[in-house]
């Protein structure tokens, strides 16, 4: 297939969704905002295709219960497994030379993008395992590009008949057999959206997509999109905000919001030629989840399987390492709410979350001294604190400089509930 053929076909394919969010929560819970304007008693809200009715529908309150999420980056650009998932791009649309080189020392003379299609096998996609995977690292909800930009859809596309997952590569609805694994488990309830941002919202007709999928469709209730629907739309219109990749605000938005990142830090597809300093480490990741739930957003961490359908030993290391840490301390991530300070810097870095009178200080460094010092919350005579994974209460003092000074268990490193990033829970706090 010629370049300008697929773009062609991209562009036609784009109007469609490029991804498919598989949800790994199905409770509709309270919503976050109020609408503009109240519907009358026993009618629902109709929305009119336009932003100001689109943006006053109530984000549904699954999502930002939910806080942790794994994103896939899955297509024919596994193939090649080089450079990033861009390939096509870099090799055809803009003709880098490396990509070039890359091509004439490994492939023949006139093989085109097409050539890799028949080679996405997915022999050893087994979706039940990921499933279980991702539940293992605690995500609540997942998503697999359903279409990337270079228009191979991974399920069976009539408007792309001959360059898709059933027709070319795998003969396997890879959207369909995920999302029959997750639906064991769990149900589909969010769109993630990626079209081509160059274009106007009315060049896909976005605010008549949204207003169907809001009046009319069979997931109208508990439905999210993101704001990725053409020019002027990122950080402005949508359910929740991802602005941009690797977002990461400075202080608390007044709009639910998303990081989207990847363990991989120059790629969100496989490549074979990333090495060990460019994947994330544990607590890099794990510190990004914790900044971007206190201030207030969700963490979608993406990995990019092999063209077999495998998911490299590192990247289950890194999702089961999130798992693991989120089994004593998810009490302090899913379902909380900002407190009324974030980020508190003394002598190591403390990010704060809350759960009505519940206050949740999260240290990322032990202090060497083995007290912490907070000096946002202000005790009472009903004050307790424990660390999340040690249920004792631990003992405290407040002085009138260093503010409240918890003494922390004394415990060998091999003995504390996590290896770094530790929890406290204080309750009687204002």
């Amino acid at each position: 297939m010629k370049s300008s053929e697929m773009k062609a076909r991209a562009a036609v394919v784009s109007v469609l969704l490029l991804q498919l969010l598989l949800l790994l929560h199905p409770a509709l819970l309270a919503a976050r905002s109020a609408l503009s304007t109240p519907p009358p008693a026993g009618a629902q809200r109709r929305y009119t295709p336009d932003w100001p009715s689109l943006d006053s529908r109530p984000l549904p309150g699954w999502f930002d219960e939910a806080k942790f999420g794994v994103f896939l980056h899955w297509g024919v650009f596994s193939v090649p497994a080089w450079g990033s998932e861009w390939f096509w791009w870099h090799w055809k649309g803009e003709g880098r030379p490396q990509y070039q080189r890359f091509m004439s020392d490994n492939y023949p003379p006139g093989f085109s993008y097409a050539d890799f299609g028949p080679q996405f096998t997915t022999r050893f996609f087994h979706p039940d395992s990921w499933a279980d995977l991702f539940q293992a690292a605690g995500a609540k909800y997942v998503v697999l590009t359903t279409k990337h930009h270079e228009g191979y859809t991974n399920w069976p596309s009539p408007v792309s008949w001959n360059w898709n997952s059933v027709d070319v590569g795998p003969h396997r609805d890879l959207v369909g057999e995920l999302g029959a694994a997750i639906r064991k488990r769990y149900k589909p309830d969010l769109i993630w959206s990626d079209g081509d941002w160059e274009s106007p919202d009315t060049y896909w007709n976005a605010t008549y997509f949204l207003s169907w999928l809001y009046n009319d469709s069979p997931v109208k209730d508990v439905v999210v999109v993101n704001d990725r629907w053409g020019q002027n739309c990122s950080c402005h219109h949508g359910g929740y905000y991802n602005c941009q990749d690797k977002f990461k605000p400075k202080s608390l938005p007044d709009h639910k919001w998303e990081m989207c990142t990847s363990i991989d830090k120059y790629s969100w597809g496989y490549r074979r030629d990333m090495v060990m300093s460019d994947i994330t480490t544990e607590f890099e990741i794990i510190s990004e989840l914790i900044q971007t739930v206190s201030l207030g957003g969700n963490y979608l961490l993406n990995v990019g399987p092999t063209k077999d359908g495998l998911i490299v030993p590192i990247f289950q290391e890194r999702l089961l390492a999130v798992g693991k840490w989120l089994s004593i301390n998810g009490e302090a991530i899913y379902a909380s709410k900002p407190w009324r300070v974030q980020l508190e810097n003394n002598m190591t870095s403390v990010w704060y979350t809350s759960k009505g009178s519940t206050v949740y200080a999260i240290f990322l460094n032990w202090p060497e001294n083995g007290v912490l010092s907070l000096k946002s919350p202000i005790t009472t005579s009903t004050t307790q604190i424990v660390m999340l994974g040690i249920q004792k209460d631990l003992k405290w003092s407040t002085d009138p400089v260093e503010g409240l000074l918890i003494l922390l268990p004394q415990l060998p490193p091999s003995a504390l509930p996590a290896e770094f990033a530790w929890t406290v829970k204080l309750t009687g706090v204002k």
